[in-house]
C-alpha cells in the first residue's frame, strides 16, 4: 500500500519522519524520495538482517536516513537518545516480513522446514520452540485461541502437550504437521493452511506484538509535533482493534454528560482522524499480494 501510506502521511521537505517498522527500507525509500531533498528517516528494526538491508538499500540518501535496532514500542527512549524531539510523521506496518517468511533460518514459516524460533530479534527473548515446550496446555490454548483465533485451540494445545512429552518441539515442519493433523480434514481451508492461525498466535506471543503495538501508537501520539500524522497497516483484527481504539480516543473531547451545563472534565482532542474507516488495498494489488487482502490501513492527524 505505497500510494496510499504516502498520501496519508504526506511527507515534506524538511520533516522529520520515523519508520517503525524498517523492514527491507522500502517505505523508508519512498519517504525519502517524496521529502526531498531535506527531509530525515529514522529507521527501527529488531531485526538485525532487515537494518543492513535497509542500510544497502538507503546508503545513497547520506545522513538524511538513520537506523537503530529496537523496537517500534520504545520509541520515546529510542528518540530521546538520538536527539530527536517532535517528529512530524510516524508509519508502523504491522507483522512479519517477506524477506522472514521467505527465510527457513527464521522459523516464521509452516511450509520450510527450519528451527522453532519466531523471534523478531533472533538475540533475543523467548524462542517459539521455548514456548511450546514450556507452556502449559491452558497458557498454549489462551495463546493459540486468542491470538490465532482457531476454534481448535484446547484439541492443538492438548496435542502439543502429549506429544512434547515424548520429543521436545525444535522445528517448524514438526509442529505444523502435528496441527495439520489435529484439526479435522474437512475443516481444512481452502486458502489458508491448517497451521496458519497456530503460527500466527505463536509468533504475536513470542514477540509481544499486541503490547507492542499499544505502546507504539499512545507514544507516536504523543511525539508527533501538531500537524503531524501517524499511519498504520495492520492485518489482524485485533491490531486493528487495538488502533481503532487508540486513535478514537485520541480524537475524543468532551465526555461530560450531556445534562452538564458546563465541561467540567477539561478533555480536548488530541487529533483528527483522516480515516474515517480503514484503508484497504486496491483489487490490482490484492490479487498480486495475497498478503494485501487483510492489510487495513488507518491515519491519525496531531492537533
Amino acid at each position: 500500500m505505497a500510494a496510499e501510506v504516502l498520501q496519508h502521511l504526506a511527507p515534506r521537505s524538511g520533516g522529520m519522519y520515523v519508520d517503525g517498522t524498517l523492514g527491507g527500507g522500502g517505505h523508508s525509500e519512498q519517504l525519502l524520495e517524496a521529502s526531498a531533498p531535506d527531509g530525515r528517516v529514522l529507521g527501527i528494526d529488531r531485526d538485525p538482517a532487515a537494518l543492513a538491508a535497509a542500510g544497502e538499500r538507503l546508503n545513497r540518501f547520506g545522513d538524511r536516513f538513520h537506523s537503530v535496532r529496537g523496537s517500534f514500542g520504545n520509541l520515546a527512549e529510542i528518540l530521546r537518545q538520538a536527539g530527536i524531539g517532535a517528529i512530524d510523521g510516524f508509519l508502523l506496518d504491522l507483522g512479519v516480513s517477506s524477506h522472514q517468511l521467505d527465510s527457513p533460518e527464521r522459523g516464521f514459516s509452516f511450509r520450510t522446514n527450519g528451527p522453532l524460533d519466531m523471534r523478531m530479534d533472533p538475540a533475543a527473548g523467548e524462542s517459539a520452540a521455548e514456548l511450546v515446550n514450556r507452556a502449559s496446555e491452558q497458557e498454549l490454548e489462551r495463546i493459540i485461541r486468542d491470538y490465532g483465533e482457531e476454534r481448535w485451540a484446547r484439541k492443538i494445545a492438548t496435542r502439543i502437550v502429549a506429544a512434547r512429552s515424548e520429543r521436545a518441539f525444535t522445528s517448524t515442519l514438526e509442529l505444523a504437521e502435528l496441527v495439520e493433523r489435529t484439526i479435522p480434514r474437512r475443516f481444512h481451508e481452502e486458502r489458508i493452511h491448517p497451521a496458519t492461525r497456530t503460527f500466527q498466535a505463536l509468533r504475536m506471543a513470542v514477540n509481544s506484538e499486541l503490547e507492542q503495538v499499544r505502546q507504539g501508537v499512545v507514544a507516536g501520539i504523543e511525539l508527533l509535533a501538531p500537524g503531524g500524522r501517524l499511519v498504520v497497516i495492520s492485518f489482524h483484527s485485533l491490531e486493528d482493534r487495538i488502533v481503532k481504539q487508540l486513535f478514537r480516543e485520541a480524537a475524543t473531547g468532551c465526555v461530560c454528560p450531556p445534562r452538564f451545563p458546563h465541561c467540567t472534565c477539561g478533555r480536548t482532542p488530541r487529533g483528527r482522524l483522516i480515516t474515517g474507516k480503514p484503508v484497504i488495498a486496491g483489487t490490482e494489488e490484492r490479487s498480486e499480494n495475497p498478503r494485501a487482502r487483510s492489510a487495513k490501513l488507518r491515519a491519525l492527524e496531531k492537533l
